[in-house]
C-alpha cells in the first residue's frame, strides 16, 4: 500500500508543473522534498523560513540536508519573523495559525517569482487528527498538501524515507520552539534560547525524543518513556539539574508522562479544543 501511495504522491507533484516546497528538515518536508525532486527536478524549489522559534541545530542541518538531495541554489533560506507579528508572542491557542501565514507570507514572494508555483507543506494525515490551527491558516492562502492528498500517515513516511535512503527516516519529531510553551505565557527570544540550549544539551547526553516545556521558574522535561531511567542514573542528574540551573531554571522537572507531541493541548478547554479542531479540518 505505501508503494502505491508514493506513485501517487509522485504523479501528483509532477502535475503541479513546478513547486516550492517549505522545508524545514524534518521527516516530513524532507521525504516531500526528495519525492518532489523525483518528479521534477529542477522545477522544484524549497524554502526555509528561519526565526527565534527555530532551534540553531536544524537551521544548518536543512540547508545540509537541502544540498544531499540536489536543490542546490534553488534552497531558499528567508527570514521569518513570528514574533513581530501581532499577538504571536502572546502565546494565544491559534498561535500555528499566526505562524503558517507568516510561513506563506516569506514562501509567496518566490513562488510568485516562479510564476505563480504551488507552495507545499510536509503535513500528513496523522496531523489532521491533532490541534492544528495552522493548517486552516496554510489552506487559506493556499498552501497544498500533497502527503495529506496521497493519504500518507507519519508511519508510513518514515518507513517509505527508509526505503529511499533518506537518512531522516528515524529523526525524531520536530516542533518549533513555541510549542514549549504554555498557552498565554509570553514568548521571548531570551527564553527560545534558554530553552534551544536546554534540549541542546539533553542530546549531547544522548537522549533523542524530548521536550523542555517552560513553566516560569521550572523546566518540565519529557523524554521518551523508554529512556526515563536515564534520566535518574548516578552523574547524569547531576549534569541535567546543573544544566538547568545554568540557564536561569530554579527547578528542574521530570514528566513521568514521558514525551508526547501536543502536551500543552491537554489543558485547554473542551470547548476550546472542538474550536480549534474545526478550523485544522
Amino acid at each position: 500500500m505505501p508503494s502505491s501511495k508514493l506513485d501517487a504522491l509522485r504523479a501528483d507533484l509532477a502535475a503541479y508543473g513546478q513547486v516550492v516546497v517549505a522545508f524545514s528538515g524534518g521527516v516530513d518536508s524532507a521525504f516531500l522534498l526528495a519525492v518532489a525532486m523525483q518528479a521534477l527536478g529542477e522545477r522544484c524549489h524549497a524554502v526555509t523560513a528561519v526565526s527565534a522559534t527555530m532551534a540553531r541545530s536544524e537551521i544548518a542541518g536543512a540547508s545540509e540536508l537541502a544540498a544531499e538531495l540536489g536543490v542546490g541554489a534553488r534552497h531558499h533560506v528567508v527570514a521569518s519573523h513570528e514574533l513581530e507579528v501581532p499577538g504571536f508572542a502572546e502565546n494565544p491557542a491559534h498561535r500555528c495559525a499566526l505562524c503558517k501565514t507568516e510561513l506563506m507570507d516569506v514562501a509567496g514572494p518566490i513562488a510568485e517569482r516562479l510564476g505563480g508555483a504551488p507552495v507545499a507543506l510536509g503535513t500528513n494525515l496523522d496531523d489532521l487528527g491533532d490541534v492544528r490551527p495552522g493548517i486552516a491558516a496554510a489552506r487559506g492562502r493556499g498552501a497544498r498538501m500533497p502527503l495529506v492528498d496521497a493519504g500518507l500517515s507519519k508511519a508510513e513516511i518514515r518507513t517509505l524515507s527508509r526505503e529511499l535512503g533518506l537518512r531522516t527516516w528515524d529523526k525524531p519529531q520536530l516542533a518549533c520552539l513555541s510549542s514549549r510553551f504554555p498557552y498565554g505565557t509570553q514568548i521571548t527570544p531570551e527564553r527560545l534560547r534558554r530553552v534551544d540550549a536546554f534540549e541542546d544539551g539533553l542530546r549531547a547526553l544522548g537522549f533523542r525524543q524530548l521536550r523542555v516545556r517552560f513553566h516560569d521558574t521550572i523546566a518540565r522535561l519529557e523524554i521518551e518513556t523508554s529512556e526515563l531511567t536515564r534520566v535518574v542514573e548516578p552523574g547524569v542528574r547531576e549534569r541535567i539539574d546543573a544544566l538547568g540551573k545554568e540557564l536561569g531554571f530554579a527547578y528542574v522537572a521530570l514528566d513521568l508522562a514521558g514525551f508526547r507531541s501536543g502536551s500543552l493541548n491537554e489543558v485547554l478547554p473542551a470547548s476550546t479544543l472542538v474550536k480549534l479542531r474545526g478550523k485544522a479540518s
